[in-house]
């Protein structure tokens, strides 16, 4: 927190809370510096919301709710058309604030918004996305329907890791199905989703129908546990994710928390080499490796593992920077804790006994003397016993494994506790649809590194890695953000008789 909040209000800006439409300076005395991961300038200020202005911010949604629930939906469709052109057009300047405040290269910035803006593309069809089931004569006269209607108000709480695609997987959803929506962004890097929020209402989203409050365990907490909450989606890490799950639901709310990760990549010798190990790196560094679908296992089956070296040696060759700088593949970690953080889960791996094939600390980055950077860093000999296999890094470390068979590959993924995604790399179409079937993860890659789904379907994983039955976007995320109404129906004419009185449910 800062130690004298108004010294740094006079010198940097203070982000803004978005209530019932309106940009609100927040009157709380909690503040966090929002850093530069490269260069450790403060870029502004997050206030803490107070439990007054997350209660205005929740109360205005519940107003909101009142009219924006009767809209109709094409009507809500076009806003979010609106939405998609907005952020097409201001690419760019979102891209460099979300490298600004969070780290990631340029490129991988608009990388980040861009699969975002798939998700409110998709949005914009929620009109047959949205249709219900109707059965004629079921009985006598009698119809059944089931519609989909909206909750009320629901709340999202996103991760550091991606401040602009997470945001949009959340609340072009919630909202374009007739909920209105209470934002929590990551503390670390809020400037992107308020951008985001700014061009929401640009784009025609009418006041109090998307809120944001910034803050951390009470702004969480409020939302998991106010009355007027009907659901609440979280993207983060395993810890914070169960209490999220565990309180909302005790509160009677619907939860959806995707969590933790330790993604394999297994590799077979018949894969096509070069494009492998490529698919490899990059998914296991790319975004210095702070992504929950990251590759931060490679499983190296029989004579693969003769490619160790290779696979060394073309991670020396990445480049580590600053994210704006030309040519970069990655850039630095979020925070200064998060850069101690993966150098001890290092130093531990080399005391449990892995072997170092390269080590990222104490890399020197040009021009950026106090940045959070640690470099492309290999462990080999590792084993399920050890620290640097059983704990989420989110940092780019890679740690390779060798097994003889398939199977073995097979029943080491199955044995881990995290089930978000997973990959095979193999020419062989009988191999691929083994693993395909035999897999108990949520999300598969076959030659794929970073199998997150487009749009149309969803985010899907599963056991250790997802607390709830229904992932975000696509199809299962309007299911989250709807609820489901039956209706049996018997109309009579004028001059029909009744029948008499019936003590039974049987229709006839």
């Amino acid at each position: 927190m800062a130690a004298n909040p108004q010294a740094v209000a006079q010198a940097v800006p203070a982000v803004k809370l978005l209530i019932n439409g309106k940009l609100v300076e927040s009157k709380t005395t909690e503040w966090k510096d929002v850093v530069n991961p490269a260069t450790q300038e403060v870029l502004a200020r997050v206030p803490f919301a107070t439990a007054d202005e997350i209660e205005a911010a929740i109360a205005g949604a519940a107003a909101a709710y009142k009219t924006w629930r009767h809209t109709a939906v094409g009507a809500r469709m076009r806003i979010f058309l609106k939405l998609q052109e907005l952020i097409r057009r201001d690419m760019k300047k979102i891209a460099a604030c979300l490298t600004a405040e969070q780290g990631k290269t340029l490129a991988d910035a608009e990388g980040d918004v861009f699969r975002g803006l798939e998700v409110v593309e998709h949005a914009c069809s929620v009109g047959s996305v949205q249709m219900g089931e109707h059965l004629e004569q079921v009985a006598g006269g009698v119809d059944v329907y089931a519609i989909r209607q909206s909750l009320g108000v629901c709340a999202g709480i996103t991760p550091f890791n991606f401040p602009a695609m997470i945001p949009l997987w959340m609340f072009p959803m919630a909202i374009v199905c007739g909920n209105t929506f209470v934002l929590k962004p990551s503390e670390q890097d809020p400037m992107t989703p308020m951008l985001l929020a700014e061009l929401a209402l640009e784009a025609g989203v009418p006041p109090g129908v998307l809120n944001v409050i910034h803050g951390g365990k009470q702004s969480v907490d409020a939302l998991c546990t106010h009355p007027e909450i009907r659901a609440v989606s979280f993207v983060g890490s395993t810890h914070v994710g169960t209490h999220v799950y565990n309180l909302a639901s005790t509160h009677g709310k619907r939860a959806q928390c995707m969590m933790g990760a330790k993604n394999h990549a297994v590799v077979l010798p018949d894969a096509h080499k070069e494009q492998s190990l490529n698919a490899l790196i990059g998914a296991g560094f790319g975004a210095a490796g702070q992504r929950c679908m990251a590759i931060s296992v490679a499983v190296l089956v029989g004579k693969a593992a003769e490619w160790l070296p290779d696979l060394v040696a073309k991670s020396k060759t990445l480049k580590v920077s600053g994210g704006t700088e030309p040519g970069a593949d990655l850039g630095p970690l979020i925070s200064k804790s998060a850069h101690a953080r993966v150098k001890s889960l290092i130093e531990i791996g080399v005391k449990e006994g892995a072997i170092l094939e390269l080590d990222g600390r104490g890399i020197q980055v040009p021009g950026y003397p106090d940045g959070n950077f640690v470099g492309p860093t290999v462990f080999s000999g590792v084993k399920t016993s050890m620290t640097v296999y059983k704990e989420e890094i989110f940092g780019p470390v890679l740690c390779v494994m060798s097994v003889d068979t398939l199977d073995e590959a097979i029943a080491l993924v199955n044995a881990n506790p995290m089930g978000n995604g997973t990959g095979v790399f193999t020419q062989s179409g009988a191999a691929a649809r083994k693993f395909q079937y035999e897999i108990d993860v949520g999300q598969v890659g076959i030659n794929v590194p970073i199998p997150v789904p487009v749009p149309y379907f969803s985010f899907t994983g599963s056991r250790g890695s997802k607390l709830g039955d229904l992932g975000p976007y696509g199809k299962q995320a309007m299911q989250f953000f709807t609820q489901v109404k039956t209706v049996t129906a018997r109309w009579f004419d004028d001059a029909t008789t009744t029948g008499g009185i019936h003590t039974t449910i049987s229709l006839k």
